[in-house]
């Protein structure tokens, strides 16, 4: 965390374990905008992401005293909140798309028109992804976790992790193709 060196925020951290509600104010406030951003790349809308990001809030402050100071501390938040959204997506699935999909095959998209965006436009449009697209598309692009990593998180198998990335992927890639020529 920029915000602080080590010391600062190994006094923090003391504080929060110890209950002081300032502190816990603080580190709140200083890592709730990151933090929302992941939620609000795995979450369907707004409303969903503050549920994610307070039930994330929740563990941390319950495993502040777990962190091993091995490992950037932010980081270590970075995974409770991608937990957290994978969790709140499987706890929220009636029927998951998941299990549905035919195997991955490897015919790749013609043109990379994704690459012609900006992150801000691209996130956007993630947002309107089917649940389960959305979900293997956040985990392998933007936060980089590799196919076998993802089927085990997700209880899916790596040829559906596959299949669903490039569903997601040839689905942005038409909305894309729609709104240049509108």
């Amino acid at each position: 965390m920029a915000d602080f060196n080590t010391e600062q925020l190994n006094l923090l951290l003391a504080q929060c374990i110890d209950n002081q509600s300032k502190a816990q104010k603080k580190l709140f406030d200083i890592l709730a905008p990151r933090m929302f951003a992941i939620c609000l790349r795995y979450a369907q809308n707004s409303d969903e992401a503050k549920d994610i990001l307070q039930e994330g809030f929740i563990k941390v402050f319950a495993n502040l005293n777990k962190f091993e100071h091995k490992g950037s501390f932010e980081g270590w938040i970075k995974r409770i909140f991608i937990n957290t959204s994978i969790e709140f997506y499987r706890k929220n699935q009636k029927h998951s798309v998941l299990d549905k999909l035919e195997p991955y095959n490897e015919k790749g998209i013609e043109s990379d028109v994704l690459s012609l965006l900006k992150h801000a436009d691209l996130m956007k449009l993630v947002q309107v992804l089917p649940n389960g697209y959305r979900t293997v598309f956040n985990l392998f692009v933007v936060e980089g976790y590799s196919h076998d990593e993802i089927s085990k998180m997700l209880n899916i198998s790596e040829n559906t992790s596959k299949s669903q990335l490039h569903k997601a992927r040839h689905f942005l890639q038409e909305l894309i193709l729609k709104q240049n020529l509108k």
